[in-house]
């Protein structure tokens, strides 16, 4: 039988994908900054799930997401990538504590939580603006558009955590 969570990530997945599309990719601050709220689906998957299946479901999250922007598959490829690092950005983020069975993100002080996702926002954005401009030369442009649109993305994604969060008294 399907547990609650396969439903739980499925609604994720096509709420956040509706929503990148239709909100967040017609915002542009200051002409260049896009925030990608879709990566939370990244950051709120299950810990101890299918290791293979989550870079697939991160791989179709990041298609799925080009198919309406149009942008011949970076985030396809920037989603897959942090999908493969997560083990060892959380390894450095939550150290020991990984190890645990019972470890869940939740638990985790505020501080590793916004600085896992910080650090899975840096690596997403740096390979999508990487491949969007595809030029060393342009290094401080990508930097550029790695600091300001990461911080965009970081602010309304803490939001959105704080807002969809389920607190426990």
């Amino acid at each position: 039988m399907i547990n609650t969570n396969f439903f739980i990530n499925i609604l994720r997945f096509t709420l956040l994908v509706l929503v990148q599309v239709i909100v967040f990719n017609r915002l542009n601050f200051f002409g260049f900054i896009n925030p990608m709220v879709y990566i939370l689906f990244l950051y709120w998957f299950p810990i101890k799930e299918n290791r293979v299946a989550f870079i697939g479901l991160s791989f179709l999250l990041g298609l799925s997401i080009d198919f309406f922007s149009d942008t011949m598959a970076f985030h396809a490829a920037a989603t897959a990538t942090i999908a493969y690092l997560r083990p060892a950005i959380m390894r450095f983020v939550f150290g020991i504590n990984l190890e645990f069975q019972s470890f869940k993100l939740g638990n985790a002080t505020k501080a590793q939580q916004i600085t896992f996702l910080a650090l899975l926002i840096i690596v997403h954005h740096f390979v999508f603006f990487t491949l969007e401009i595809f030029s060393f030369s342009n290094m401080l442009l990508i930097l550029k558009k790695v600091f300001a649109t990461g911080l965009a993305t970081l602010i309304l994604c803490m939001l959105f955590n704080t807002l969809f969060s389920v607190e426990k008294e």
